[in-house]
């Protein structure tokens, strides 16, 4: 019997290794991205606190766009950008979630560079 793998399961594995070696500081917070097939999401974090300054998505109400493609990643990055500025946070470490840095991924991070955010 042929077993399919967990791809859900593998990015977590991937995730998990990745945040061994990365994590955010109040100076220079991470930069979380999920995605599921509707939405994406993005929060910059504070690791040694434990807390998020800032978070933006396309579940939000404001939002009113298809959250499942590029363009709407890309509107959340500049929004998460935007969010960033006014706490003052302008430096960040981009932390993919262990997905491929391709597509709704990637269109998030170029978004977010063009908010202002240096990654």
């Amino acid at each position: 019997m042929v077993t399919k793998r967990d791809s859900n399961k593998a990015r977590q594995r991937r995730h998990k290794r990745v945040r061994g070696k990365i994590s955010g500081t109040a100076q220079r917070p991470r930069l979380n991205v999920f995605r599921s097939l509707q939405h994406i999401y993005a929060q910059l974090i504070d690791d040694t606190q434990g807390v998020t300054l800032a978070a933006a998505s396309s579940a939000e109400k404001a939002f009113d766009a298809y959250g499942g493609n590029q363009e709407a990643a890309k509107k959340v990055g500049i929004a998460l950008a935007e969010r960033a500025a006014a706490k003052g946070i302008t430096d960040a470490v981009f932390d993919r979630g262990g997905y491929v840095y391709h597509g709704r991924v990637q269109q998030l991070a170029e978004g977010a560079r063009e908010g202002g955010l240096q990654f």
